[in-house]
């Protein structure tokens, strides 16, 4: 693979390394012998990616081009995001006010070149922050008011680096050339190659690690190469053909930058980005459910002046949900009208839509997973003992689970099949997980889950490895159908 170096002027431009070629942005921009090239990495160093300026059709020229820019468009905009700012401010704070903590002043200045900087006491920062925002040599700025919050972050003219720096500049450059940021090396000769996304510290992971081992197993008899990543191997994602993430997602989270950064890349993403963006916020999945006719509890959708139709319309009890509620966490039951003001209260104070909705009562829900318009598998989940849900979180954070059923899915009620392929088709196609509430021969969707859970020894009790066989299978085809142009 080529590497070009584009700046601005390449007079500006001070520095020796091997392995590279040194091109005005004009050049690339305009002459044939760069519109023509192949397999080629981009490092754009022109001095300003304001919209539509040369830095800005660099690299979006690049990736029309089949070219691998470095920015690429989105991370570009992500730059100029406040809202992305202190999105990753807010993800990094525990390492940010570490690694800033020796700071005397209010502002700090972090320069990041090639993912690194001259002081080794901010690796891990430079390799977090270039993780979210791949850029040769970028600036980030912090400020201290209380603690310390990243402030901007943005691309550096050639002709403000120190002088004292380009010594450190070349040799970072040099090593990230010569690392593993292009190709790896596998144990074996695999025909595709995939990425799962998991950390085994979580709480409650999506699958467990002998579920995970099952993949890789199931992966390997395809000839899918797989390997296991974290949130650390960001920039590594372009090795892949495939990313299947095991982590619980969300929105303002490094598993959705993944999705975002993995479709970019061209790979077959599960689950993918506009997948997290639909089934993470629950105020979308009511106004996507109420318009297709799709029965459900009763639901309002709360802002700060219509919090008195709760209790007339749904009575009490009644559930409460945050829009972005995962695994229980963030989905509250108020059994008062002093309990629900004060939870309403609470929830308004993170985000300005909460959801309300009728309390049904089941002894259990019904999961039914789906990936590519078709079943894999039916579960019932059971409450928790002496709890109105399937997951019990006491004072302490710690969880405790309802017994769980898994059925062929032939054997599920008709109406609750129909109901839940159509909810999951509405989404798209990859991996769901949609629990019902049954009402006799009724039913009611609760919510679509993106991530849906697939342990050993819950989900897979009856198909065993055959489930774990049909979802790579799955990729199997996608990947190949890719790679073909179909």
């Amino acid at each position: 693979m080529q590497n070009l170096i584009i700046v601005n002027n390449t007079k500006d431009w001070a520095f020796d390394i091997p392995g590279v070629r040194v091109v005005s942005a004009r050049a690339y921009l305009t002459e044939k012998e760069y519109i023509d090239l192949r397999k080629v990495r981009i490092f754009n160093l022109c001095k300003s990616y304001r919209y539509q300026s040369t830095g800005y059709y660099v690299s979006l020229l690049a990736a029309a081009r089949g070219h691998r820019p470095l920015p690429d468009v989105n991370t570009i905009q992500d730059m100029k995001s406040q809202t992305m700012i202190r999105f990753v401010s807010d993800d990094l704070d525990k390492l940010i006010q570490e690694s800033l903590a020796p700071i005397k002043s209010d502002e700090f200045t972090l320069s990041i070149y090639f993912g690194k900087n001259m002081a080794k006491r901010y690796d891990r920062l430079c390799r977090q922050l270039y993780n979210m925002f791949q850029a040769p040599i970028i600036r980030a700025k912090f400020s201290r008011n209380v603690k310390w919050q990243l402030q901007s972050i943005g691309p550096v003219s050639m002709i403000d680096i120190p002088e004292d720096h380009k010594d450190f500049i070349t040799q970072a450059a040099a090593e990230y050339l010569a690392g593993k940021k292009f190709t790896t090396k596998r144990k074996t000769q695999t025909r595709y190659d995939m990425a799962i996304l998991w950390n085994p510290e979580e709480k409650a992971p999506p699958s467990d690690e002998k579920a995970i081992q099952n993949f890789v197993k199931a992966g390997e008899q395809l000839g899918i190469g797989v390997e296991i990543i974290s949130r650390d191997d960001y920039t590594r994602l372009a090795e892949f053909d495939a990313l299947f993430i095991r982590e619980t997602t969300n929105v303002n989270h490094h598993t959705y930058r993944f999705a975002r950064r993995a479709k970019a890349e061209g790979l077959i993403v599960v689950d993918d980005p506009d997948s997290i963006l639909k089934c993470t916020n629950k105020v979308y999945l009511a106004e996507l459910l109420d318009r297709h006719n799709i029965p459900a509890p009763k639901t309002l959708i709360i802002h700060r002046d219509n919090t008195d139709r709760i209790i007339p319309e749904l009575g009490l009890p009644c559930i409460l949900k945050q829009p972005d509620s995962s695994f229980s966490q963030g989905v509250l039951k108020a059994n008062t009208p002093e309990e629900l003001g004060m939870m309403v209260e609470m929830l308004l104070e993170k985000s300005d839509l909460v959801i309300a909705q009728q309390f049904m009562p089941t002894e259990y829900d019904w999961r039914i997973g789906i990936m590519d318009g078709k079943p894999l598998f039916a579960c019932r989940y059971f409450m928790a003992k002496k709890h109105w849900q399937i997951i019990k979180t006491d004072t302490k954070g710690d969880m405790s689970f309802g017994k769980s059923e898994t059925l062929p899915w032939e054997m599920a009620p008709q109406h609750v099949m129909r109901t839940a392929l159509k909810a999951a088709n509405l989404i798209g196609n990859s991996f769901y997980g949609v629990d019902i509430k049954q009402n006799g021969n009724k039913c009611y969707l609760i919510e679509v889950n993106d991530n849906p859970n697939l342990d050993s020894g819950v989900e897979d009790t009856l198909l065993k490895d055959e489930l774990y066989n049909r979802i790579m299978q799955i990729f199997y085809n996608r990947i190949k159908a890719a790679k073909e142009g179909r």
